[in-house]
């Protein structure tokens, strides 16, 4: 049996499977302060009558780290940054606690201009007294020679709890999104890390010892060990799950858009004739573009939760979400209560909705009815608009799946797919409002969980090769060998496959079923004088995201 655990803002929900497909699922509050007896309290309803040993493994998915980037809270960190020559590092200022530092390293890995140890020194005593206790650090050519990274880690020395080297973060050339990167990896560090400590505790109080993943922004997952190193690699992992929940039931031969309308954000991605779209290049986060492999997706403040305002006569809806709605005994009004005041959901609760309500229809000079009917109407049109934004942005650049780019693909969903728990609240006013053809994903509430279980292990390897110095380095593994001239790309690919199939079985991966692929290869000659020296050579691979070996989605059984 497979346990699949999704970690919302709002609600944890949990689902068992089997080989007759879903055994059982519920539903639990999250709550962010006890995380610990959150997912214990799940853990113990999941499996009660089952034994650890009927377990077999554990995919986890979250949106924690998500959503206090959307919501804008996420702790003070410390960046060192050092470029050379070049762009200029504070053009891409992550932080306020940002410190631009001498040192350079040029393209080939050589040093030209060591770092200034006093420097470090300067912005280490900075951090100490901001209370700072994570810090990033990274180097424009770091992947190629990580010496000065590693010489500032030195300096710093014992003085924080932990500190994220670029080089080991992403082995991608890209320098500004390296530095988001692994501003990112730092910043969500504190909130993953509770997180992290959480379901081990709840699974050693449980007496449950299985193999633990945690599902990755491109659909796969990893090893829950690794994620804590990586915690970056988790943001949009709860919107991952929501594709892998929704594979099954997207058209074949037709491009699809997937909605999760969650408590906090709403996640939405694009499915073309039934396989997520990638972006080749990496999540983007608001002003962070980065270097963290993803599938084509996006959140958005806008869930039943959000609180609503009224200013100037409009009303707001998110991004905070500061409790459940009034009618459940929350803060502030949210668009929860609008649907029991228009008696979409009939449950005890209704008359502290009106309450909630009362002083925004007061500031619109609407009645309670029409104003429940505006905020709900609001958050619809909101999404649709994002929606429509994310359709134009894929658009306006080259169309990837996780199978293929697809060559001249506009994009042009017909069909909207959608879960989370108030999915079917909102399914038909969307479908009234739009042009979408708009279907429920069956078991919609816990669709997520589902996408997380049975997702597959992936990972990926970056090979640089320089065979005029005989070299082959893979930055992310702390790999390093020497290579002969005639070192050619069959060559780098051959060695990248090798590193990649041993990193995919120490994550976990099935060693009887890895789909490897390469993903990006390329060569340069180096000339000296007129003359070929040697040749510059990259290739990326890759264990392609997608579902488990054994299960059958038609059936939705495992075999």
């Amino acid at each position: 049996m497979i346990i699949g655990l999704d970690v919302g803002g709002t609600h944890t929900d949990i689902v068992l499977l089997g080989s007759e497909g879903l055994e059982r699922s519920i539903k639990v509050p999250t709550d962010t302060g006890d995380l610990f007896h959150t997912v214990l309290t799940g853990l113990e309803q999941i499996t009660e009558g089952v034994t650890p040993d009927q377990i077999h493994r554990l995919v986890l998915s979250t949106t924690l780290t998500t959503n206090a980037i959307v919501q804008n809270r996420v702790p003070p960190v410390g960046m060192i940054v050092s470029g050379g020559p070049g762009i200029d590092p504070e053009f891409h200022r992550t932080c306020e606690h940002y410190y631009v530092v001498s040192g350079s390293i040029d393209h080939r890995g050589r040093e030209i201009d060591g770092i200034r140890p006093e420097e470090i020194e300067a912005a280490s005593r900075s951090f100490r007294e901001a209370g700072i206790s994570h810090v990033g650090v990274v180097g424009k050519f770091s992947i190629r020679n990580p010496a000065h990274e590693l010489g500032i880690r030195e300096i710093l020395g014992n003085d924080f709890e932990k500190v994220f080297l670029g080089h080991r973060i992403s082995g991608n050339l890209n320098f500004p999104r390296r530095i988001a990167t692994t501003y990112l990896n730092t910043a969500v560090y504190s909130i993953h890390k509770p997180f992290f400590e959480a379901v081990r505790k709840s699974l050693d109080q449980k007496g449950l010892s299985v193999p633990i993943r945690i599902l990755k922004a491109d659909g796969g997952n990893m090893n829950l060990d690794a994620s804590i190193d990586f915690p970056a690699q988790t943001i949009l992992s709860g919107p991952a799950a929501s594709v892998m929940g929704s594979l099954a039931f997207a058209p074949e031969e037709e491009d699809a858009l997937v909605l999760d309308i969650g408590g906090t954000t709403t996640d939405m991605a694009l499915l073309v004739n039934g396989a997520p779209l990638l972006d080749p290049l990496g999540i983007v986060m608001g002003k962070h573009q980065t270097l963290i492999r993803s599938l084509e997706t996006q959140s958005i403040g806008i869930g039943g939760d959000s609180v609503v305002q009224v200013a100037d006569g409009r009303i707001i809806i998110g991004p905070e979400r500061l409790g459940p709605a009034m009618a459940y005994g929350g803060p502030a009004p949210t668009p929860t209560d609008a649907m029991f005041v228009m008696g979409m959901i009939h449950a005890e609760g209704r008359e502290k909705a009106e309450a909630g309500l009362q002083p925004l229809a007061d500031a619109l000079n609407l009645s309670m009815e029409k104003t429940a009917a505006k905020i709900f109407d609001t958050a619809c049109h909101a999404i649709l608009d994002e929606a429509g934004r994310m359709i134009e942005r894929i658009n306006a650049k080259p169309v990837y799946t996780v199978h293929e780019m697809l060559e001249g693909h506009k994009v042009t969903p017909k069909k909207l797919l959608i879960l989370g728990g108030p999915a079917l609240y909102f399914a038909n006013r969307l479908e009234e409002i739009s042009a979408f053809k708009v279907g429920v994903v069956p078991r919609w509430a816990v669709a997520n969980a589902i996408g997380a279980a049975l997702a597959r292990t992936t990972c990926e390897v970056t090979l640089f090769a320089d065979t005029e110095q005989g070299t082959a380095t893979a930055p992310e593994e702390n790999f390093r060998a020497s290579v002969e001239k005639n070192f050619a790309v069959p060559d780098a690919v051959d060695m990248a496959f090798g590193l990649l199939r041993t990193k995919a079985i120490g994550c976990g991966a099935n060693p009887d079923h890895l789909e490897m692929e390469v993903v990006e290869q390329m060569t340069f000659n180096m000339v000296r004088g007129f003359h070929t020296t040697g040749k510059n050579i990259r290739v990326k691979t890759q264990v392609k995201p997608g579902m488990i070996h054994g299960y059958d989605p038609v059936a939705g059984k495992l075999t």
